[in-house]
């Protein structure tokens, strides 16, 4: 049974009787693409121009350019250079030359005449390499795709959460500046996202208690620092129009890999309805009570 049905072979010979022997040879034992070249010259163009070749058999003995300095073209271009060759010589035998074809980038150094089941395995040997290398990339970008499709899911749950929630949501930078707002805080500022990107904290927050006021980015920061998280801080958000919106906010430091603060992110609470009906109970409770001592039957005669 044929087998690699899809590798693409180049095999280079300077004598075309070689290279019907080669090809006859691989094509009783595999279902490969075989390409053809008979110089060093041509092989660099056929290399350069025929896209995916998998492997070269290259003969050492040829005129003009050798299987030596073709391998040393070859290596030295970004297009050729992880092809792996096989070389063949029936001349260049000894060890010193062996070494010379591993140091210009061969994988094997085979001699003619040409043993068949030795490169034929060889030849295997390099496409089982190749098919096994491509089955992992293929598997590595499925999973790729997967967990991308899956942080694409999340983050789009995220925006919409977000999007919908009810409080204002403002995540500053360190030093204070507005990176990013959610619907609701733009809605309660009457700002738009890209209005407030880029202003400062302290041009829209403002601490109830005066001497509170301007230490959002002092002492609070290093709070943050020590503690990760500040919540139910009763403060206000100054609006577009100057108007003071109570609420009551949390904030939250994320840490870098450093140890110092990333981002921080601030949540309010619109508590205007809450501040509104909370001193209305207090001013119908006030006038209530006087309304409703009054004298007993005794008093009123003793005050005659």
């Amino acid at each position: 049974m044929k087998r690699y049905q899809g590798f693409k072979l180049l095999i280079v010979d300077d004598h075309e009787h070689n290279l019907f022997t080669l090809r006859t040879l691989i094509q009783q034992q595999m279902d490969v693409e075989i390409l053809e070249a008979t110089s060093g010259r041509q092989t660099l163009d056929v290399a350069l121009g025929e896209p995916g070749i998998d492997l070269i058999i290259l003969d050492v003995q040829m005129p003009e350019m050798d299987g030596f300095q073709t391998a040393s073209m070859l290596k030295i271009r970004k297009k050729t250079r992880d092809i792996p060759i096989i070389f063949l010589t029936a001349a260049f035998k000894t060890e010193e030359f062996q070494q010379r074809g591993y140091d210009v980038g061969a994988v094997d150094y085979l001699l003619k005449p040409i043993d068949d089941n030795q490169l034929i395995n060889k030849i295997s040997t390099y496409f089982r390499l190749i098919e096994k290398e491509r089955n992992l990339n293929r598997e590595l970008e499925r999973k790729v795709a997967e967990r991308t499709a899956e942080l694409a899911q999340a983050k789009q749950h995220l925006e919409g959460i977000i999007a919908y929630m009810g409080e204002a949501l403002l995540i500053l930078n360190p030093d204070g500046r507005i990176t990013e707002a959610n619907p609701a805080a733009c809605r309660m500022l009457h700002y738009t996202e890209d209005d407030l990107k880029g202003m400062s904290i302290g041009d829209v927050f403002e601490e109830e208690a005066r001497e509170q006021a301007g230490a959002f980015m002092g002492t609070w920061l290093e709070a943050l620092i020590r503690v990760g998280a500040l919540s139910q801080i009763e403060a206000c958000l100054i609006a577009k129009d100057g108007r003071r919106v109570p609420i009551l906010f949390s904030r939250s430091a994320i840490m870098g890999a450093d140890g110092a603060i990333s981002d921080i992110i601030c949540i309010a609470k619109n508590m205007s309805g809450y501040v509104r009906e909370h001193d209305d109970e207090e001013t119908a409770a006030g006038v209530a009570e006087p309304a409703g001592v009054l004298p007993s039957p005794a008093e009123q005669e003793h005050q005659r």
